[in-house]
């Protein structure tokens, strides 16, 4: 009989302690920022019923749900009825459909929890993995946006990034431009799909699949030449302001949003769009981000709920983006029944912690000891007075690891030295009797002796 395969199934890890210390950091810092906004933890079910997410994220994402087999009974019939959660945002739509009565006129939630998805595993991408989600609930305001955006970057730059770009566009200045193009109304999904992959496969990948998906010629090259002019506009831009950023966003996006009131004409969404991407700007320039943003008529983001501002966070150098989002004001009417504004933001915490782990971005101290100290174990005798110590230790504030057997002292100091514990303590004989013990540095390899009343002071002093 061969061995059971031990590694987990593939997209999927498993997170041994140094990487959990960093996945938790990383949570740390946003979740941190995410309070100091006014946004307050939910948590809900990894597995939903599959009707709640079916539907709701496109034609593509709907082939990357992980679906669950009915059971008992039902087994054999190979069909499904539950699933497991493609993202945190539909389950936030059930619940404010759920509990609309209980929550707050505008409901500010965070959620940090994993999420599933049946995608191709690659470096950076994985079939589970955590997001953190902030989401409002109540307001058709463009101020949300802004302070979505607004915390997404606090925390991005909290955690070390300084080189990302937020690209914001909207789902009725993209409805406008399409229909300007001469693409007729039901196209304009799978049109959204192509462009969206402009950046990754290039104009001509991008008129062949509008080919390919039913779009006349001549309706795709009159968006290539829109999305060419504005690749020309951001070159003209280089060259009039040089290194100068602020100046350089500034003057694109107002060129950007000339150019797209131009193409769209009259066309009452496309017009709407464009309005309320100026306000999200004016907004953006209050709250200290506007430099952060880069009008992206380009930007689609394949998930079909989005009705309004879209948002992605890319880093330079990096392939695919950190975190997006956007408004999605007729999700929560497909749970209950009821229009209920809604617009909200993703950070993929793995992701960046992969990023910031290849980059060295995370603190030294993650890397560090697991406990201050390590108590040794001298003999069988002495083991109730080390118990006694640990908890002494504890109660002044102290990481402590206790050996857990009446060991050899160097294989004790070994196991110390592996696990990068600073400090070490004994309890011999002789020490135990003089009410002191002995202190090891084993960054040093020097040794002391000091009272029992005195060892967390003096391990707070070594160690500072």
């Amino acid at each position: 009989m061969s061995p059971t395969k031990t590694q987990p199934a593939r997209g999927m890890r498993d997170f041994l302690p140094a990487d959990v210390r960093r996945r938790e950091y990383v949570i740390g810092v946003i979740k941190d920022v995410y309070e100091r906004y006014g946004f307050e933890p939910l948590e809900t079910p990894a597995a939903e019923n599959i009707d709640t997410l079916m539907g709701k994220y496109g034609e593509e994402g709907n082939q990357l749900i992980f679906k669950i087999l009915k059971r008992g009974v039902h087994e054999g019939s190979g069909e499904a009825d539950l699933a497991l959660r493609y993202d945190l945002t539909v389950p936030l739509a059930r619940v404010v459909a759920e509990y609309r009565d209980k929550l707050p006129k505008f409901f500010k939630r965070y959620q940090i929890q994993p999420v599933w998805r049946a995608d191709r595993p690659a470096r950076g991408r994985f079939r589970e993995f955590y997001q953190c989600d902030v989401d409002v609930v109540g307001s058709r305001s463009m101020v949300v946006e802004t302070e979505l955006i607004a915390a997404a970057s606090e925390a991005l730059e909290r955690l070390g990034f300084n080189d990302f770009v937020v690209r914001l566009n909207h789902r009725e200045a993209l409805t406008g431009l399409l229909a300007c193009a001469g693409v007729p109304l039901e196209h304009h999904e799978p049109t959204l799909v192509a462009l969206d992959k402009l950046d990754k496969i290039g104009r001509e990948g991008v008129a062949k699949e509008l080919t390919e998906r039913g779009i006349t010629e001549r309706a795709g090259q009159r968006l290539l030449d829109f999305f060419s002019e504005l690749s020309s506009l951001e070159h003209a831009a280089d060259i009039a302001v040089g290194d100068d950023l602020v100046a350089k966003r500034q003057g694109l996006n107002s060129a950007i949003l000339g150019r797209l009131v131009e193409f769209v004409g009259t066309n009452e969404k496309g017009a709407k769009g464009v309005d309320e991407l100026r306000s999200i700007l004016e907004y953006s320039g209050a709250s200290g981000v506007a430099a952060r943003i880069k009008i992206d008529p380009s930007l689609a983001r394949g998930l079909s709920y989005y009705t309004g501002a879209i948002i992605e966070i890319n880093v330079k150098d990096l392939a695919g983006s950190l975190g997006g989002g956007g408004r999605y004001d007729n999700l929560i009417g497909m749970f209950s029944g009821q229009d209920v504004p809604a617009c909200g933001f993703s950070l993929g915490v793995e992701r960046i912690t992969v990023v910031m782990t290849d980059r060295e971005m995370l603190p030294a101290k993650l890397l560090a000891s697991p406990a201050d100290v390590m108590i040794t174990l001298w003999n069988e005798d002495s083991i109730s007075d080390s118990v006694a110590l640990a908890r002494e230790l504890r109660g002044s504030g102290l990481r402590v690891d206790l050996y857990p057997e009446a060991d050899k002292l160097s294989k004790q100091f070994k196991y110390a030295s592996e696990r990068g514990i600073p400090s070490v303590v004994v309890l011999g004989d002789d020490e135990r009797a003089r009410g002191e013990v002995a202190i090891k540095d084993m960054r040093t390899g020097e040794q002391r002796s000091v009272k029992r009343d005195a060892v967390a002071t003096s391990i707070r002093t070594a160690a500072n």
